[in-house]
């Protein structure tokens, strides 16, 4: 069975992670094929929306715990290509984490289309951080949410230092790290951590209606406006509106345009 299963219909890619057994936590394989998707929805024409959401009753509990246990971390286990010196652990460590798992959130920034997380069930740890890289999170009102890491005597390594202040504010996400506290779907949304939460039936079709939306609206400027939000976050004012300027002397040269006011 494959880790991770790739579907593609009417401009919405879905990813489903597919370790039910494991409440998806991550192999090697996944994160490969997470990896060369990513890829491939970046350079596609015809994706318009992706979606990741995962396979049972999870949406994924993020790092493999049994494989921690050993000493190594899951990509020594996973993965036979690497080499390792059991003098410089700490390296390898790094290098791993680097070389893998940390592409994912690099690949993301690379994507201009829509990004949904549909969490149909606990995101916790590394899991909660695939879900914070996304533009924007759906999830079931029966997902719990928590960033683990400090009780495993861990940094969070997989990008919540980043995203999590930039979403919910610098003390909500320190209280998260800090405590290790694990929160309702209810708390969730109304910290802003969660976009929207639905009954766990209805979350998939709503996910789907929402990106039916999305597909059908003029593709440039909405892919424009992504990129000025997020590149945003990174500039002064002057700047912000400089780029947005340049976006808008495009977008108002394309047909989507000039067919929308017509039909005003």
């Amino acid at each position: 069975m494959k880790d991770i299963i790739f579907v593609k219909e009417n401009g919405v890619a879905t990813i489903k992670l597919n370790r039910p057994g494991h409440a998806n936590a991550f192999s090697m394989e996944m994160i490969k094929s997470w990896i060369s998707i990513l890829e491939e929805v970046r350079d596609s024409n015809d994706i318009k929306v992706l979606v990741l959401t995962g396979v049972g009753k999870a949406f994924c509990a993020g790092g493999d715990i049994t494989s921690m246990r050993e000493g190594q971390g899951f990509i020594k286990q996973n993965s036979k290509e690497d080499s390792i010196d059991l003098n410089s652990l700490g390296l390898f460590r790094k290098n791993s984490l680097w070389k893998y798992i940390q592409r994912i959130p690099l690949l993301l920034q690379e994507i201009d289309i829509p990004v949904i997380a549909a969490m149909n069930g606990h995101a916790i740890g590394a899991g909660l951080d695939m879900a914070l890289m996304c533009d924007v999170r759906f999830a079931s009102k029966d997902a719990k949410f928590g960033t683990g890491y400090i009780n495993m005597g861990l940094v969070p390594g997989d990008g919540s230092a980043y995203f999590l202040p930039r979403i919910i504010g610098v003390d909500k996400a320190l209280d998260l790290l800090w405590t290790g506290d694990v929160i309702s779907a209810e708390k969730a949304e109304s910290i802003g951590l969660v976009t929207r939460i639905y009954n766990p039936q209805y979350l998939m079709e709503a996910v789907y209606n929402y990106c039916e939306k999305l597909v059908q609206q003029p593709q440039t400027a909405l892919r424009m406006t992504k990129r000025s939000l997020l590149q945003s976050l990174e500039m002064n004012l002057k700047s912000s509106l400089d780029l947005v300027s340049s976006h808008m002397s495009i977008v108002t040269e394309l047909e989507d345009y000039k067919e929308k006011i017509n039909q005003k």
